[in-house]
């Protein structure tokens, strides 16, 4: 990964993770382009490879195969990451709005999100049909449509759409069901026009006999006006049922975009020049589905949009640097190759026409080559004479035995006021002024863990209120401090704000005001909040407290800092680093409330020391041990195939001296790792009463907390406490012991 030099003097947004786009991110991760910071902005973070589609939906290939993991193709190319929905563009204030985000500034943007078949004017489409766009959805709907065929004695699936797009699906379909089913499946195509009008009349009488021989249906001249569930309705009167529908038909536009200001073809795309610039507005671009070059109109098609890639990264750059752009023009004819479903492929090329096996391979060759120049990525490994790559978050704490010893030599004086402080350190300092009810005080502070300033500042806030939740607390204020890198002031002004507003939107609905703070600048994005709050009525909780027969209770799962650091090496793939940011945003608030009213005797928040780390922090003043059931703690997704590969964080290997207190052969089981991998915005870890630890658990999982039951606590065996290994170590005995 080339790593940006320098201050930030220009933002180059990419709105979209369509195919043009793709290889603009590729583009620049080879060649960056000083003080230009790229950020994409995209709903999903897996694009698929449209032509591919077919393929998959056949059963020729798998998912992963034709999707590219747009988050390790951005880190290739140092660009930031906003997971997000476009929702419009503020052309006056240059930025782009987005669903669940703040505006979004940028000096040059392009705009490359693709189309989706219009359904909005016939009832009932939306709701009765699986639209083929976008395809993520389309996918979990097809993957569910394979798993229900069982229970559909006679399975009739219509296919709405007569171009390239619906035919190639009707025959995948029927491939891949007729595999499933048999003859016990009917295909229906059904389309308002003739078959396949934008291909010469030798193409059209090919598809006609291999969809005859295929045995599906194919309705021509019968346009859907009205769907009902499970039965199609035509304005030639026709009916057609149906157990499952495809919606196929002509691509529409983003209907935001009708609100832009842009120029905009009658079909709603945004209308671009030779170099794929916006007609109404120079410092917009727009390529693929979404665009319309109106001097060189052509078919919404695959084929065109991956040839717009290198241009548009050429005229981006000449934009960025105010040189003067280059001609875009498309070839006026392009060889189409459209799958068969059954290993077979047509030819079409203006008036060529040709059918089999030997096609669907020259496709195939064509298809796999574009995707491994976006797949097969270089590892992200730190250039030559540098440092290996720090992690983020609480990966980037000191080490505990560090701060230990400075704490120990600063012999820090002591008031009446502080009844927690750091002669018994806690999650959180215990300060009472005379008159007054008792406060809470803590303060996390980190570099950033991800590159988009809005979520890190969700992360870090969530984070730092786990301290006050893990004490039974409820916050009442927070203290930020910031740092930024050097940059113009707009782009500092941008990236403070997201950070803040991230942070805003998590601390006030935990009752938490932002109160003032600090800012500087510094080398990297970096936050954190200082935050006071009360103990509830009641008892507070400690990290001390833990007794005998106590069952051990885990929140959240295990491995966001394996994860973070295997996504740093572009290693992790996206849909595992959106688990684990999820995971790391459920706030600890209902599971503090949870512990509580099940009596808790301890607790405390997994963080950057690992659950070995923080759970040995709560046995020393406990004077206890504590039995694990290795196989109940629970892994985010990835976490241990990545440990496997011998990934972990900055602070993993300063973790692990706390493996000291495992047993010889508990330190060789393949969840050890885990236990010292340091979270962020980790789970609560709590010692609960054997009577009550079974309705906590089931109370958290029903808040939606992945929660565990780990473990128990044990009397002391020796001078310092250890953790065994035991099967089943946490399990209730078959008569819960009654509460006294």
């Amino acid at each position: 990964m080339q790593r940006q030099s320098g201050p930030i003097n220009q933002h180059l947004v990419l709105l979209g993770g369509g195919h043009a786009h793709v290889h603009v991110l590729k583009s620049f991760g080879m060649r960056p382009v000083p003080g230009v910071r790229v950020i994409l902005v995209t709903r999903d973070g897996e694009t698929p490879y449209s032509g591919m589609l077919p393929g998959y939906v056949a059963g020729h290939y798998s998912l992963d195969e034709c999707h590219i993991d747009l988050g390790r193709l951005a880190r290739f190319a140092g660009a930031r990451l906003i997971r997000d929905e476009a929702i419009g563009i503020d052309r006056a204030s240059c930025t782009v709005l987005c669903a669940a985000h703040p505006p979004i500034r940028y000096d040059v943007l392009s705009i490359d999100i693709g189309s989706t078949p219009r359904s909005d004017d016939v009832p009932g489409a939306a709701e009765h049909t699986i639209a083929v766009k976008p395809i993520a959805r389309f996918a979990a709907r097809w993957e569910a449509l394979l798993r229900r065929t069982r229970e559909i004695p006679q399975l009739r699936l219509a296919v709405i759409g007569g171009g390239a797009g619906g035919v190639e699906l009707a025959l995948a379909a029927q491939h891949r069901l007729a595999e499933l089913k048999g003859d016990a499946v009917e295909v229906t195509l059904v389309t308002r026009e003739a078959l396949l009008p934008s291909h010469n009349a030798r193409v059209r009488r090919l598809f006609k006999r291999i969809l005859a021989e295929h045995r599906i249906t194919v309705l021509t001249g019968s346009a859907v006006i009205n769907i009902a569930p499970g039965v199609l309705l035509c304005a030639n009167g026709r009916r057609v049922e149906f157990d499952e529908a495809l919606w196929v038909t002509e691509a529409g536009a983003a209907a935001w975009l009708a609100n832009t200001g842009l120029r905009l073809t009658a079909e709603g795309f945004i209308a671009v020049d030779d170099r794929l610039r916006s007609r109404g507005d120079p410092k917009i671009f727009a390529a693929g589905d979404v665009a319309m070059m109106v001097a060189h109109p052509r078919e919404k098609a695959g084929v065109y949009a991956v040839r717009q890639g290198s241009p548009l990264a050429a005229n981006l750059r000449r934009a960025l640097a105010g040189r003067r752009l280059r001609q875009a023009v498309p070839q006026k004819r392009a060889l189409a190759l459209l799958g068969t479903g059954d290993r077979q492929a047509v030819a079409s090329r203006g008036p060529f026409a040709a059918h089999g096996p030997r096609w669907w391979q020259l496709k195939e060759w064509i298809d796999r080559r574009w995707m491994r120049r976006y797949t097969e990525l270089r590892e992200m490994l730190p250039e030559p004479g540098e440092d290996p790559m720090r992690c983020g978050g609480c990966a980037a704490k000191v080490p505990a035995a560090v701060l230990s010893r400075v704490l120990a030599r600063l012999e820090p004086a002591t008031t009446g006021a502080v009844k927690i402080g750091l002669d018994g350190p806690d999650d959180a300092a215990l300060i009472s002024f005379r008159g007054a009810p008792p406060l809470l005080q803590t303060v996390d502070f980190f570099r950033a863990m991800v590159d988009d300033p809005y979520l890190f500042g969700r992360i870090a806030a969530t984070h730092a209120l786990g301290d006050i939740y893990a004490m039974g607390g409820a916050p009442e204020s927070a203290l930020a401090i910031a740092t930024l890198p050097a940059a113009r002031p707009g782009i500092v002004e941008h990236d403070l704000f997201h950070m803040l507003r991230g942070g805003l939107d998590v601390l006030e609905p935990a009752g938490a005001m932002l109160v003032g703070g600090h800012s500087a600048e510094g080398a990297e994005l970096a936050l954190g909040f200082a935050v006071t709050g009360r103990p509830l009525p009641g008892k507070l909780l400690r990290k001390a407290g833990l007794r005998h027969g106590d069952r051990l209770i885990l929140t959240k799962p295990l491995g966001t800092g394996v994860v973070l650091a295997g996504e740093a090496r572009g290693l992790a793939p996206a849909r595992i680093v959106e688990s684990a940011l999820s995971t790391m945003l459920q706030s600890a608030e209902q599971a503090a409330n949870c512990l509580l009213t099940h009596r808790a005797t301890a607790c405390t928040d997994v963080t950057g020391f690992g659950l070995l780390g923080h759970l040995l922090e709560m046995l020393r003043p406990s004077h206890m041990d504590a039995v694990l059931d290795p196989e109940a703690i629970p892994a985010l997704e990835g976490a241990l195939p990545l440990l496997r590969r011998g990934i972990t964080s900055s602070l993993h290997a300063d973790n692990i001296t706390a493996l000291a207190a495992l047993g010889a052969a508990a330190q060789t089981h393949e969840i050890a790792p885990l236990l010292i991998d340091p979270q962020t915005a980790g789970g609560l870890l709590a010692g609960v009463p054997s009577w009550s630890a079974s309705a906590c658990l089931n109370q958290l999982r029903e808040l939606g907390y992945c929660a565990a039951l780990i473990g128990r606590v044990a009397p002391l065996r020796g001078n310092e406490p250890r953790v065994h290994f035991e099967a089943g170590a946490g399990k209730l005995l078959p008569e819960p012991i009654a509460a006294k």
